[in-house]
């Protein structure tokens, strides 16, 4: 692909929109950037990259920059904007930052997807494959831009890439060797316009495959499970249920690894995250490191040895007997599912935020079965009550630090306060990680309080 002399606009001055324009810079292109964020919130990088010649439009979208580029390049999270889709009914190419990357860059690519469980997974890959020797690289969503590494990449080099629905919207001939595809559930109806296209659109990973490559699905879901069909590269399986014909699962405890053989990995016991769908995402990084050549041994030693990510299912601490954790990245409906099953005791849970377009009504079940009381914020807070009506005794908070005030005051030793909102964060919050961080300044806080400490 040749970018000397294009006029090339990149959507978003964000990490990755910084990192296309160095690496478009470096190839002779004209680049412009266009951010809806105003100058004094995008701060001394508008200097930075007007210096460097780059055209910074900010405040807003111009139509025209849109409709006279050569290419676009939407920066990750950008939605399908009027300004985009006029682009692209004139004709205009839009391609994302990882099929820009692939068009370049050497070495393999193992492309992991999924609504939830990405990043996870994504890391515990990485680290696998770092133990066992590989020279390998987070990149995507968790780590840095793909684009960053083409200049210093080798045929040697592995990416583990955690790839959102958003990067693949606008991919072309993106194909990677091995992908990962954990599970699909409703989420993002803020930026796609249905469900369908949000599925379409993940599909598209496996589905740009060949035969030589290999796709890693979840067994257990039916929606990934019926790309075993529809696509063309080698399958395996991960499931809690069945043993499928190659690839990995659980029986008596265990899990195992299946290929050529089968053998034994470790005991669910072992395992140093909780919930069940953490062994989901562990049995499909355990296939990653397997398919790579990483012996069994040393799969399972580094599975033991990873202690999980932040706003994760993450313990805060223990204040008077209550357990407090941390699920801020629990973001749709399905993943706040899996946290309240992730542990046997009751649990205060607190839930709220931006609402996604998701329907609340599907967390009646677990929320009756397992949840002592639920603490309402944010603008869906009126939302989810109505939806959770006539289910648990709940109460409204008008910040975290009330809604962890009101957790410990609720519950009883033995007992869980969760954070695990079904919501993104961006009604209160920058983003689902200063939400999280802030959780655990008030839990902190709160700890000190409890012990006779100033906080």
């Amino acid at each position: 692909m040749n970018l000397e002399g294009k006029k090339v606009l990149v959507v978003g001055l964000g990490r990755t929109g910084e990192a296309l324009a160095h690496f478009l810079l470096q190839r002779g292109s004209t680049v412009k950037i266009s951010d809806k964020k105003n100058e004094e919130d995008l701060g001394e990088k508008v200097y930075f990259w007007k210096e460097k010649g780059v055209r910074v439009e900010t405040g807003g979208h111009n139509l025209q920059s849109f409709l006279e580029a050569d290419l676009i390049v939407p920066s990750p999270g950008v939605p399908l904007i009027a300004e985009i889709e006029a682009a692209r009914e004139k004709g205009v190419k839009i391609l994302s930052e990882i099929e820009l990357a692939f068009q370049f860059l050497k070495g393999k690519i193992v492309g992991i997807t999924g609504t939830n469980g990405k990043s996870t997974t994504a890391t515990l890959t990485y680290k696998i494959l770092k133990e066992g020797g590989l020279n390998v690289f987070l990149a995507g969503n968790i780590g840095t831009p793909l684009i960053s590494f083409v200049d210093k990449s080798q045929a040697t080099d592995i990416y583990v890439t955690e790839i959102s629905s958003f990067q693949l919207e606008y991919i072309d001939k993106f194909k990677v060797p091995i992908s990962v595809l954990l599970n699909i559930s409703l989420d993002h109806l803020d930026w796609h316009p249905s469900f369908s296209s949000y599925y379409e659109t993940k599909k598209k990973l496996i589905l740009l495959q060949q035969k030589e490559d290999m796709a890693i699905l979840n067994r257990d879901d039916p929606l990934v499970w019926t790309l075993s069909r529809e696509g063309k590269p080698r399958i395996y399986g991960f499931s809690r249920k069945r043993k499928p014909r190659r690839g990995s699962f659980v029986k008596d405890s265990w899990i195992f690894l299946r290929d050529e053989r089968e053998e034994r990995l470790m005991s669910i016991s072992e395992i140093p995250l909780p919930g069940e769908h953490n062994q989901e995402n562990i049995m499909a990084a355990a296939l990653v490191g397997h398919l790579l050549g990483v012996s069994p041994l040393g799969i399972r030693e580094s599975i033991k040895s990873f202690k999980g990510l932040e706003h994760r299912l993450e313990k805060v601490s223990t204040v008077n007997g209550i357990d407090f954790v941390n699920d801020s990245k629990a973001t749709n409906i399905d993943a706040t599912l899996k946290a309240i099953q992730s542990f046997k005791q009751r649990i205060i849970l607190i839930l709220g935020g931006r609402n996604k377009g998701d329907d609340f009504r599907k967390l009646r079940k677990r929320v009756k079965e397992r949840v002592k009381k639920v603490i309402l914020l944010g603008e869906a807070k009126e939302k989810i009550k109505d939806a959770l009506k006539g289910t648990v005794p709940m109460a409204v908070a008008s910040s975290l630090k009330e809604a962890v005030s009101i957790g410990f005051s609720e519950a009883s030793s033995g007992e869980i306060v969760l954070l695990a909102p079904a919501c993104t964060s961006f009604d209160m919050f920058k983003d689902f990680e200063e939400r999280g961080h802030i959780f655990k300044q008030e839990v902190l806080a709160l700890e000190k309080n409890s012990r006779g400490e100033k906080a």
